[in-house]
């Protein structure tokens, strides 16, 4: 494993200008390869979750007939213990394991990735802050990112094939809803992004897949953030027939952090666009939107 910090000096000082540059051309960030930062490695996961879908029921559903997404996951958040009032905040709570002695090491392996990736994401910050004019650690600091809403998802694409057509995809076209997402993925083909989500007919692109690579998305809380100086990219996944694995580790600030327009990504002739909303209320709102809400299958049952 290599030491994050001493991968980032030169790194810092080459995305700050790369992104300095495609603000000043209003330039959509689409994704920005981050590179020897990889915590785990990816073929190892594959391994684990090969084995952990074995021990645990799944929500995948074969495309055949069903228009949608065909892709299974695991997902595993900040720990909190039920018995900690802030268990009772959105998106806290105790993660699920399988059980001890099932995938030996696995949940070690886990909780590190976790940790260190989240030490990568708080670096990407710094790099983003200096790119908007802002003291490098406007974004890292305690009321930010000290006890952030940070997830890891675990995704497995069945051996299927997308069908835009007739809305059958690995994952359908749509943009993160938070600050920044890390994504490490194994070497199969199949994330598409659209530079310009406005265009008609939209074009999409494919990521080519580099190893030993992050690839760093920015997602719609920055957009918001940024007074859209910085645009969330439009993605999606199509299937070509082989399994694909890949590990989404998305970054969010604490619960009470107040998301408003930055002071340096307004003017008067650009004013803020969006109103002030704190962190969980906005994630929370964006998840009612694009979520079902599973009560109302319980209330049917019963």
């Amino acid at each position: 494993m290599r030491n994050i910090e001493a991968t980032l000096p030169c790194l810092m000082r080459f995305l700050t200008l790369t992104i300095k540059c495609m603000v000043s051309n209003s330039f959509s960030l689409a994704f920005v390869f981050l590179y020897n930062c990889i915590i785990c490695s990816i073929f190892h996961i594959h391994h684990w979750c090969n084995s952990l879908r074995a021990t645990i029921v799944s929500s995948f559903f074969s495309p055949v007939g069903v228009v949608g997404d065909y892709k299974e996951g695991y997902y595993i958040g900040v720990d909190v213990a039920e018995n900690d009032p802030e268990s009772k905040k959105p998106f806290n709570g105790p993660n699920v394991w399988p059980a001890d002695g099932v995938l030996p090491g696995w949940r070690q392996t886990m909780e590190k990735f976790h940790h260190e990736a989240l030490e990568v994401g708080k670096a990407v910050s710094r790099i983003i802050a200096l790119a908007l004019d802002l003291e490098v650690d406007f974004f890292d600091k305690p009321e930010v990112l000290g006890n952030p809403i940070a997830t890891l998802r675990l995704l497995h694409y069945e051996d299927q094939f997308s069908d835009p057509a007739k809305g059958i995809y690995g994952a359908g076209a749509h943009s993160d809803f938070g600050f920044i997402t890390l994504l490490a993925t194994d070497d199969v083909m199949g994330l598409q992004i659209c530079k310009d989500k406005d265009a008609k007919p939209q074009i999409w692109e494919y990521v080519t897949p580099i190893k030993g690579a992050f690839i760093v998305n920015l997602g719609d809380m920055l957009e918001r953030w940024s007074n859209c100086m910085f645009k969330s990219t439009l993605h999606r996944v199509l299937g070509n027939g082989q399994d694909r694995y890949s590990i989404a580790y998305f970054v969010e600030p604490n619960h009470d952090c107040l998301v408003e327009c930055l002071p340096t990504c307004k003017t008067e002739k650009s004013p803020p666009k969006f109103p002030p909303i704190r962190c969980s209320t906005y994630l929370s709102q964006r998840y009612k939107d694009t979520h079902a809400d599973l009560s109302v299958y319980d209330k049917h049952q019963a």
